[in-house]
């Protein structure tokens, strides 16, 4: 029985979708005004990773998420760049892509853009003004959040604390626009945009949190299963997002409310002030491990944070390689006919091992554990005396397809080494052939110099970054 976290609730719950055997699932995505950081990156590949493992389950994963492609970054971007906020928006969409692809990210059933909805947010906002939850005010739109139910109930804040911290962050005149410092905007008269939109209040844009209320409601339905997105999101832009839809439909939005953790740089918080700001771009250009990245991403229960250092990444290759290495050996091992039942029920125990800690609300860490069992078996199994071929295989596919759900692939591609390196361990294996053990020594030691590791077992010799 697979129970999720519920931000509203505090608790783990027993997931039931809407509809048996399928799933509606919405995840914010990026503003589009610069190279995604590894905040991004933790939040796509935490919910792709959630998305894959209902998919493994057997349940049909309909994954929406957007791109908001018209905010006040963008705008200040372009104009820093005198270029107009469209260009800047296809820029970045498209080193979206490039960045993630590398980190194995499904792409999203829809994914799509503020602008491409602009009708559809004017038809929402306008409904909300015929039913007296929204006014305008100077051009601007605004939602009336005392006429909300229950606002404040995912940040877990009562309104009039809720009103309190709005009220220092507003300026005198955003005050003056608003009939409350808590009410939000829903269409912006913004003088400073290049891209307006005509609207019943004149031209101008939508606000940042109705994009993925129409988003949601458009492509998915009125109330979802499962809405995603950093912790950082739930006040105000969840908040918001509950009450704009609830308001609109009449109906629940979201059953399960489900926020990541932040991701902190050696123990810091990520912070541009602080000068430890990594772009994802940066960091693949760096290394030269892209599954690696996910690794250390994805091995990180979803709602814990995330320390990112270059040790917590060597740490991460070490744990991938000894999977690597397992599924490689197996993979090269000589076999004969036939199967081992003994090995086949220990594989079943691994697996189902593995079902239980993901069904508890996607335990990683306990799914890991479950995973590095079926590595020390598979190793155990290649040294011993009969390896039976249907079992070899069961178990490289039962590896690889649970590897998978964490979105590493890949696992018995021989790693792609320097020439330098490849050199040196042909001429190792001369050595070791000649019996010459001092050179095959002085090569090991020339190899690890360049940051690789040999290590010699009845397959040859076996490289591993160090």
């Amino acid at each position: 029985m697979l129970k999720v976290f519920n931000t509203v609730s505090l608790k783990k719950e027993e997931f039931v979708p809407i509809n048996p055997g399928k799933v509606m699932m919405y995840v914010c995505g990026p503003t589009v005004y610069n190279y995604i950081h590894i905040g991004n990156a933790r939040s796509s590949i935490a919910f792709d990773t959630i998305r894959r493992y209902l998919t493994y389950r057997g349940y049909d994963v309909n994954f929406v998420s957007n791109f908001t492609d018209v905010d006040d970054k963008i705008i200040n971007r372009a104009q820093e760049e005198a270029v107009s906020e469209q260009e800047i928006a296809e820029k970045y969409i498209k080193a979206f892509y490039d960045d993630t692809l590398p980190l194995n990210i499904l792409p999203a059933t829809t994914r799509t853009k503020a602008t491409d909805v602009i009708p559809d947010i004017i038809a929402f906002i306008s409904d909300l003004v015929d039913k007296g939850y929204a006014y305008e005010s100077h051009g601007d739109v605004y939602f009336r959040v005392r006429k909300s139910k229950d606002y404040g109930l995912l940040a877990h804040e009562a309104i009039d604390d809720l009103e309190v911290g709005a009220s220092g962050r507003l300026d005198e005149h955003a005050l003056e626009l608003k009939e409350d410092p808590l009410d939000f905007a829903l269409w912006k008269n913004e003088p400073r945009s290049v891209i307006k939109w005509d609207s019943p209040w004149g031209q101008g844009r939508p606000g940042w949190h109705i994009e993925c209320s129409v988003m949601s409601t458009k492509y998915l339905a009125d109330t979802i299963d499962i809405h995603g997105g950093g912790i950082d999101l739930v006040f105000p832009h969840h908040t918001d997002e509950i009450a704009q839809s609830e308001a609109h439909t009449g109906k629940q939005f979201v059953h399960y409310w489900l926020h990541n953790g932040f991701v902190n740089v050696n123990d810091e918080k990520m912070s541009k002030s602080l000068g430890n700001f990594t772009t994802v771009r940066d960091l693949l250009n760096s290394y030269d491990d892209p599954m690696t990245i996910r690794y250390l991403m994805a091995a990180t229960h979803y709602r814990r944070p995330i320390n990112y250092s270059t040790a917590e990444l060597a740490r991460s290759r070490v744990e991938l390689d000894r999977i690597r290495t397992a599924y490689r050996r197996l993979q090269k091992a000589d076999k004969t006919a036939g199967k081992d039942s003994v090995i086949e029920k220990k594989l079943s125990k691994s697996v189902a091992d593995f079902i239980t800690a993901m069904d508890d609300d996607f335990n990683v860490a306990n799914a890991l554990a479950a995973i590095f069992d079926l590595v020390k078996l598979t190793n155990s199994y290649v040294d011993s005396a009969d390896i039976k071929d249907q079992t070899a295989a069961n178990i490289l596919k039962q590896l690889s397809q649970l590897m998978s759900v964490l979105g590493i692939s890949g696992l018995g591609n021989d790693t792609i080494l320097p020439k330098k390196i490849q050199d040196l361990l042909a001429q190792r294996k001369t050595a070791r052939a000649n019996k010459d053990w001092s050179q095959s020594d002085e090569l090991r030691d020339q190899i690890a110099e360049s940051g690789y590791e040999v290590r010699d077992d009845s397959n040859g010799q076996q490289v591993h970054k160090i």
